[in-house]
């Protein structure tokens, strides 16, 4: 990458420069000026250096200017108050890119493999009904985030856990009973805590219909267990069958239950107990959680010898681990937040590295139609289900939306917004780039027009300044991947991505594809078959396809 580049030569300026920094030399910051005639590359190495060398900036950027090896990829630089080295790099760079883009398709910006595992945990809703509105945005920045992971050079295991244990399971045992009791007509009522949603009665009435009315009789608390079970085992598939569709697919789903029943929440907590950090009181077993930043110490088996979620997630850290993980990522909602510092506390008491757990803490999303909010409690049946609003805006526009806001900012999504299909929505004005290019591409091979070589094409003719500016969107594109990955930030993606599309656009209705000039013709559909490569790296690093066509791509307005 043209960054790495420019900052080898300012960390080689550096080395011979005769500045004594007393100790490591600073991290190479390059970032892009907001204004062209800035240059195209920017650091403040010389602001970074100057108190540490006691000289005034300007004067520490002179040095390190002086000091630049020369280089093929580096057109002029410049020094800017208050000490800012501006750099402007070479068109050839950029044709480098492009010829990139060529050479690996597909593969263009990814890392080589690692040998690091990752495992990436998300989604993980507990089996107590659809997957609705409220786990969109956990689905989607967990599967981009393990894109990302796979695509910067990591080995990917993705994994769902959920809790088919516990009270919140046998409160929908109970409403799965009173629902099944009526349905063989029988009075029963759902709990006031229980699950009110249509669904319960419809997964009782194909209960009743698979196993007919004799679980009815059967004893209460064995009645429970089995038409809990038996509920679990229709739900799992749903949400199986919903995530698919999302574009998701875990390699593992893993049970509380299971790890209860192989005696591994037992063994989890013998192991604290052997660290002097888990002790009894009230009647219970405690984890010492307050020595790692808790606001208080946590129950890990209550009074009544059951254990607590909190326990299992004790234990399911020694599974994790138990698997060869370089690296553990949690997703996890806003309202996990307080489990942060208790879980890595007890990884930290277990023995593990807590610098190994990673916490991707999403905030929430409010779901609108039209401005008005739209309700969402499972419990009270009223809810749209994920699969309803794939129904309604498509998978693509769905993800895309989703993925438009940093994890950490709360966000809206007005269903009917995101519905539109139009240019003004920034999931089609990017896949309608595509599309576009791809009709660009057939017009061509219409007309007998034959895309030679990239290594006979004179990318040179590409001078431009749209084209300019596309070719820099291109070049742009892996060091956004990388920062993307890095700071587990997948909507930095769609920022580009719309970027990238913006720039194409604009390009299109400048510069004419397909004209008499046929080297210009070749370098052109050139610069449109990258363009087109990369919008489709970026939507699959999403989860979002890229169309060959859409309904306005036909007429190709120009191409022309």
């Amino acid at each position: 990458m043209i960054e790495d580049a420019l900052a080898d030569l300012l960390r080689s300026a550096l080395a011979s420069s005769g500045l004594d920094l007393d100790g490591e030399p600073p991290e190479i910051v390059l970032t892009k000026p907001k204004q062209k005639e800035h240059g195209d590359f920017a650091t403040n190495l010389a602001l970074q250096v100057a108190g540490r060398v006691g000289k005034p900036p300007l004067e520490v950027a002179e040095i390190i200017v002086a000091n630049l090896p020369s280089s093929d990829v580096v057109e002029s630089k410049e020094i800017a108050r208050p000490g800012f080295i501006n750099f402007r790099v070479r068109d050839d760079w950029l044709h480098r890119a492009l010829r990139d883009v060529a050479a690996r398709g597909a593969a263009y910006g990814r890392s080589a493999p690692s040998g690091r595992r990752v495992q990436v945990e998300f989604v993980s809703a507990n089996p107590t009904g659809p997957l609705t509105l409220g786990h969109a945005r956990n689905a989607a920045i967990g599967d981009a985030l393990a894109r990302l992971f796979e695509f910067t050079g990591w080995e990917v295991l993705r994994e769902y856990y959920f809790n088919d244990a516990g009270g919140q399971m046998d409160r929908f045992g109970d409403s799965v009973v009173a629902r099944y009791l009526q349905a063989v007509g029988r009075e029963a009522e759902v709990p006031d805590d229980g699950y009110h949603g249509s669904y319960v009665a419809d997964i009782a009435r194909d209960i009743l219909h698979a196993k007919g009315p004799s679980l009815a009789d059967l004893p209460p608390d064995e009645r429970m267990t089995r038409l809990r079970d038996e509920a679990v085992q229709r739900v799992l598939p749903q949400i199986r069958s919903t995530l698919d569709r999302f574009g998701v697919r875990f390699d593992v789903y893993t049970s509380e239950r299971t790890l209860a029943e192989r005696g591994e929440i037992e063994l989890a907590v013998q192991r604290l107990r052997q660290t002097g950090l888990a002790y009894d009181a009230d009647g219970a077993v405690w984890f010492r959680s307050t020595e790692f930043g808790d606001d208080k110490d946590r129950v890990l088996i209550r009074s009544n010898g059951r254990h607590t979620y909190f326990a299992a997630d004790c234990a399911y850290v020694i599974d994790k681990f138990s698997r060869g993980f370089d690296h553990v990522v949690y997703v996890w909602g806003a309202d996990h937040h307080g489990d942060v510092a208790r879980v890595r506390g007890a990884a930290q008491a277990l023995g593990y590295d807590p610098s190994s757990l990673e916490f991707v803490i999403y905030q929430w999303v409010a779901f609108l139609r039209d401005g008005e909010p739209v309700p969402m409690s499972k419990r009270a049946g009223t809810f749209v289900t994920l699969d309803e609003l794939m129904d309604e805006v498509g998978t693509d526009a769905a993800r895309f939306h989703l993925l438009m806001f940093s994890p950490d900012a709360t966000m809206n999504f007005d269903i009917e917004a995101v519905r539109q299909q139009s240019m003004d929505n920034p999931v089609y004005y990017v896949q309608y780039g595509h599309a576009r290019i791809a009709s660009i591409l057939r017009k061509a091979a219409e007309r007998r027009v034959e895309l030679r070589s990239i290594d006979e094409a004179d990318l040179s003719r590409l001078s431009h300044e749209a084209e300019l500016d596309l070719l820099r969107a291109i070049a742009d594109v892996t060091a956004e991947i990388r920062t993307a990955a890095e700071r587990r930030a997948p909507h930095r993606l769609t920022h580009a991505a719309q970027g990238l599309a913006a720039r194409f656009h604009r390009f299109y209705t400048e510069c004419p594809v397909l004209s008499d000039d046929a080297e210009l013709t070749q370098a052109r559909l050139w610069l449109c078959v990258g363009t087109k490569q990369v919008i489709a790296n970026l939507l699959d690093l999403l989860g979002v396809s890229a169309p060959e066509s859409m309904e306005r791509t036909e007429d190709v307005e120009r191409a022309q």
